[in-house]
């Protein structure tokens, strides 16, 4: 019995060893038309990293001849599969560059857009992909807005937006919690801007009203009066968007500090005229 698993497993090893040579000196041949055909078995067979060295070898050979659109088709589809998505949505919007008028152009440019979602990260890291597939989605639903995949496309358009929304509050309160007053308040005042129905606003024209007091209480003498000044405008314009008793109470106490510096600061003013 020993002896039977022992050439069953010889047999299996010889097989692979003979497949790979095989598939090596394919891949080194200038038979096109067998390389064409194996790259497809392989896909069929779902072995698509094969496939992908296959069809990356006929690109070039194939451009302009008649297999060239399933080539490009294909090739993107099989580097989908395999969860290349970053290189899948580059050859996926080529595609829709080479073949405008194939029938896989619409699919093939919500496929570059949808490959550049699902390799989107999540919103503590970089957003730049982020932002390059709510480009690309944009541009798809203005090219085909009667296309089947709208629905979806909008959905992945609010779910990334919201993204954005998260990462730029994110680096608006990093700002006030490192105590860096004046870039706090700048970012914060275009979240606010930005973002009117924000789930955070309240949240960010609380810490807008922070930053702008310590930023005004923290400068030079000749820059307070009018950094207070904005303190008090900022809390006339969104202290009724204030809801959380927290940030009522302390939101007017900030409003009650500002009109007794600027008091001081007159007073001091007057003193020395």
């Amino acid at each position: 019995m020993k002896r039977t698993v022992k050439i069953a497993s010889g047999l299996l090893v010889c097989l692979f060893i003979v497949g790979c040579n095989s598939y090596d000196r394919l891949l080194k041949s200038n038979d096109f038309d067998a390389k064409y055909a194996a790259a497809m078995r392989y896909y069929e067979a779902n072995s698509y990293s094969k496939a992908i060295q296959l069809f990356e070898n006929l690109t070039l050979y194939y451009r302009g001849r008649e297999n060239a659109e399933n080539i490009a088709w294909f090739y993107a589809q099989a580097l989908y599969k395999e969860k290349d998505y970053y290189t899948a949505a580059y050859q996926f919007k080529r595609f829709a560059r080479q073949f405008p008028y194939s029938d896989r152009t619409e699919e093939a440019a919500y496929l570059s857009a949808y490959c550049k979602y699902l390799d989107s990260p999540p919103y503590s890291l970089d957003q730049s992909i982020t932002r390059e597939a709510i480009s690309e989605m944009e541009t798809f639903v203005e090219r085909w807005p009667r296309s089947l995949h709208i629905p979806e496309v909008n959905h992945y358009l609010d779910e990334m937006r919201e993204k954005l929304l998260k990462k730029d509050y994110e680096i608006a309160y990093g700002y006030y919690f490192v105590e860096e007053y004046r870039a706090a308040y700048e970012s914060l005042k275009h979240f606010i801007s930005l973002y009117p129905e924000a789930s955070m606003r309240e949240d960010a024209i609380f810490y807008l009203l922070q930053s702008g007091y310590r930023y005004a209480k923290d400068s030079r003498e000749d820059k307070q009066r009018e950094r207070y000044q904005q303190v008090l405008a900022d809390y006339e314009r969104f202290h009724s968007s204030l809801r959380t008793p927290s940030y009522v109470s302390n939101a007017a106490d900030l409003y009650t500090k500002s009109r007794a510096a600027l008091s001081d600061i007159e007073a001091a003013q007057n003193a020395n005229n």
